[in-house]
């Protein structure tokens, strides 16, 4: 056998392999898919079954990707973690009612939902009367954990 034959034999494959290498990549930015009713909050252990209240967190020095049930236990895990305040790290929420996935810096935030954890949070995109902002969710949430 040349070795004509088999580079043409061996290249397809080769090819074959970078391409499943490439695509099975987690992405550098952004949230991640989240297979509900079988991953689990990185805080309590619990199945991120409701999609509607669920959070991400990516950050640190893999910028690898956390995931989590319900806002509060993103936050009171972040505030746990040496790279926590660290504008570089992405927090990404659940639309409460889409369920599409917001930067959770610029969403606004109603009280009074029922939540996996109870820590009461929905996102919303747009400001409605009684929202919040993040850093007031953030403050409400880290006070309740006192």
């Amino acid at each position: 056998m040349s070795i004509l034959n088999i580079t043409r034999n061996i290249f397809p494959f080769g090819a074959a392999l970078l391409l499943l290498a490439a695509c099975s990549k987690e992405p550098q930015a952004g949230p991640v898919e989240i297979k509900f009713d079988r991953d689990t909050c990185v805080r309590c252990s619990m199945a991120i079954s409701d999609r509607h209240y669920a959070a991400q967190v990516r950050g640190g020095p893999k910028k690898q990707t956390f995931k989590f049930d319900d806002l509060g236990c993103a936050i009171s895990w972040l505030n746990n973690q040496p790279w926590g305040n660290d504008r570089a790290t992405e927090i990404w929420v659940a639309d409460s009612h889409a369920g599409l996935w917001l930067n959770a810096r610029t969403a606004y935030f109603v009280s009074g939902k029922t939540t996996p954890m109870a820590y009461g949070f929905g996102a919303t995109t747009e400001a409605i009367p009684g929202s919040i902002s993040f850093d007031e969710a953030r403050k409400q949430v880290l006070a309740k954990d006192k």
